[in-house]
């Protein structure tokens, strides 16, 4: 792909590298987490070589996938700190939704809707490491209700985070030029001034 050297980089290789990890770590678990969860998705386990195999990686992928999270939530909390703008661009949403986003709040790197979903993604992860580990019983022993819980947990924010991460990949899909950004690191000035006006200045200097 030939890119313009007047394109703005959105992310480091070192960032889209992170992004990826948690991205094919998330598919690994959330298949072989179907797999245990209903039988009709039992045969999902064989993607893993069997469904010893597939219980035994579970947990270790889910250690990876956290740990590349904590390494994101460190990178980018700052620039995820909602303000007034992002009130605004979320209370008006739904104009973004029909087409009509040229009259929306100046956004900066990131927009409203991306900022709550980076945080209740950070909530969601916690949760779910904290009950994975309640469940991992080859090597901790916690009491039996404690493992319920862990389980009806563990199950129950899974589910959200697919959901979400659904909407995550749709968005990034359905707004022209954003997946760009992850494969190259870098999107066109022209979607930067769309998308994210207040960070197009800010990169550029231009007001």
């Amino acid at each position: 792909m030939i890119r313009d050297p007047k394109d703005l980089q959105r992310y480091t290789a070192s960032e889209r590298a992170n992004h990826w990890t948690l991205g094919i770590c998330f598919i690994l678990l959330a298949l072989s987490g179907l797999a245990f969860f209903h039988p009709a998705f039992f045969p999902l386990s064989q993607l893993f070589g069997g469904a010893v195999w597939a219980r035994i990686l579970h947990p270790f992928v889910g250690v990876v996938m956290a740990l590349s999270f904590l390494s994101i939530f460190l990178r980018f909390r700052s620039l995820n700190r909602m303000t007034e703008a992002d009130k605004e661009w979320l209370s008006r949403a739904k104009e973004m939704i029909d087409g009509n986003d040229h009259n929306m709040p100046e956004q900066g790197k990131y927009n409203g809707g991306q900022k709550m979903m980076f945080w209740v993604m950070a909530a969601c992860m916690l949760l779910l490491t904290v009950s994975g580990v309640l469940l991992w019983r080859a090597y901790f022993h916690f009491p039996v209700d404690a493992v319920r819980l862990g389980a009806v947990v563990h199950a129950a924010v899974a589910a959200v985070m697919i959901g979400m991460i659904m909407v995550h990949v749709y968005a990034a899909i359905w707004v022209k030029g954003t997946i760009r950004a992850m494969w190259y690191g870098t999107v066109t000035r022209a979607w930067a001034k769309q998308h994210h006006r207040a960070w197009y200045r800010q990169m550029t200097g231009k007001s």
